[in-house]
């Protein structure tokens, strides 16, 4: 599917993901919407983008029914790139009740909510895509990251799962797929090292993996070193021998390490 003339619904827009990802569909031609919890930060960034027509809309999708809402106000587009997340780092047991839903608010539900609301429109018209930003942490489980883990894996499913629903209909449905990105993100908001023999991708990198999971519509695209794909390759296959490896101190001063940064108003 090609980029050019076509209308995005950009979720998580003002984050290091999100502004790389809108500048590379707004320089693709896209017309962008883009939601966020920060009006001044959305309208700053679509002043700063290239091409026309781009619109903003507030919205916090870790309250109920956000997600539905901006379903509405997106009514219509081609294209949604799913990328807002929240961490959910730490111990389980640090989490309060309510930090447990918003997490799995804004990194599951919300994108399967929002997939069911505007692909009926795309199946209609015959075209439309659907991606979903998720990360190497749902394929490969890590200490003290219990909760993002469970919504990552859930996405993994959810997103293959509705690619069998709707390929044959013609609409793409892809996953993106990175590790540790520096610059941007929830890994370089805690300013921790990477785990040893790990390393990084730019958000830049995410954004270009987006557009072609588009373009050529790719099942999925995975934005990371070699070593840290085939590390989580691995642990899709045999989670026995990752869950092993990454209980070992080394796995744990690791997860510790990245964690830590991150304050409870992240969750």
């Amino acid at each position: 599917m090609q980029i050019s003339g076509r209308t995005a619904l950009l979720t998580g827009a003002t984050g290091g993901l999100g502004r790389a990802i809108a500048k590379g569909l707004a320089g693709d031609g896209a017309s962008l919407m883009m939601s966020g919890r920060r009006e001044a930060d959305l309208l700053a960034l679509a002043e700063s983008l290239p091409g026309s027509g781009h619109r903003v809309v507030v919205a916090d999708l870790g309250e109920d029914g956000e997600a539905e809402q901006l379903a509405e106000a997106a009514a219509g587009v081609d294209i949604l790139v799913a990328n807002a997340g929240l961490p959910g780092a730490g111990w389980l047991a640090e989490f309060s009740a309510e930090e447990v839903k918003r997490t799995l608010r804004v990194n599951l539900e919300a994108p399967m909510l929002l997939a069911r609301a505007l692909f009926p429109e795309m199946l209609e018209r015959g075209s439309g895509h659907l991606v979903f930003v998720s990360s190497l942490s749902g394929k490969s489980a890590s200490p003290r990251t219990s909760v993002y883990n469970a919504t990552k894996f859930g996405l993994r499913g959810f997103a293959l799962g509705l690619r069998t629903d709707l390929a044959p209909r013609g609409i793409g449905v892809s996953l993106v797929s990175p590790g540790f990105v520096r610059d941007a993100g929830m890994f370089a908001d805690t300013g921790a090292k990477t785990p040893p023999g790990m390393g990084t991708t730019t958000p830049d990198a995410v954004s270009d993996a987006v557009r072609k999971a588009i373009v050529e519509d790719k099942v999925e695209v995975t934005v990371a070193p070699l070593f840290d794909r085939v590390a989580a390759h691995a642990g899709l296959v045999s989670p026995t021998i990752a869950v092993r490896a990454q209980s070992g101190s080394v796995g744990q001063r690791a997860a510790a390490e990245v964690t830590g940064g991150h304050s409870r108003d992240k969750r």
